[in-house]
């Protein structure tokens, strides 16, 4: 079997709770230490003109997520979901594997908040193949449930002998994904199904809402890491989840 150390975090594009500091360096650091496999990363800003000139000196001069993948995540992958004048920032994977093919998926619903589901196919050694999704769901349950069907209807689609692993921000506070995801896609959330509950997460230095997930399908096993309180309590407003899956 193939074992995957699987981190996703909300990244806040760079700045700590409430904007009050430019912490993305500090949120690289902390996450070279994890030494994940794969990375699923959201609110990551592929270009911002304001802020670079702004916090000149910090800003890196390549986009956050090259910035973030550094040399210990050779392949990675962008989803630009939302564009205003100043740049554009969306959902990212950095993967230690090779990304073969990925596709960004629009998931917006309505005017208000621009989101997507980006789909990366990932070769792993012996031949397997896995599908990883990194999604951000809105802030509204109604456009939730439509964006989870449209995470059923894609996964529909994957082969049931290929891996899936979906994971990001659900904003799922209510706790709804779970059934809707397990009954029509046969997944499993790994934190759910190993704690019994998916940890707090939101806001980080005092997490009080059940926010992000990792979900499963077609792996041989699946446990989750607890994460330390530091540093990522300081590094944005959500904690990560951190999860061992075998293949």
């Amino acid at each position: 079997m193939t074992e995957l150390k699987v981190l996703t975090v909300n990244i806040h594009k760079g700045f700590s709770s409430f904007n009050q500091r430019f912490v993305l360096h500090e949120l690289r650091e902390a996450a070279r230490e994890v030494s994940a496999d794969l990375v699923f990363l959201q609110e990551v800003i592929g270009q911002h003109d304001n802020w670079a000139k702004r916090h000149s000196g910090k800003w890196p001069t390549e986009t956050q997520y090259e910035f973030l993948a550094d040399t210990l995540w050779p392949s990675y992958a962008y989803g630009r979901n939302a564009v205003y004048q100043q740049g554009h920032h969306g959902n990212a994977l950095l993967s230690k594997y090779s990304i073969v093919h990925w596709e960004n998926y629009d998931a917006t619903v309505g005017k208000l908040e621009e989101r997507g589901l980006l789909h990366c196919h990932i070769d792993l050694p012996d031949n397997k193949r896995l599908h990883a999704i990194c999604v951000h769901l809105s802030l509204r349950e109604n456009d939730r449930q439509i964006q989870l069907a449209q995470i059923n209807e894609l996964v529909s689609r994957i082969p049931k002998e290929e891996s899936v692993i979906v994971a990001g921000d659900f904003n799922d506070w209510r706790q709804k994904s779970q059934k809707i995801l397990s009954t029509e896609a046969g997944f499993e959330e790994v934190y759910i199904s190993g704690l019994g509950a998916p940890p707090k997460t939101f806001p980080a230095f005092f997490p009080m809402l059940r926010l992000d997930r990792i979900y499963v399908r077609s792996v041989q096993e699946h446990h989750p890491i607890t994460m330390p309180k530091a540093p990522w309590n300081k590094l944005s407003d959500h904690t990560p989840l951190l999860a061992n899956i075998k293949i």
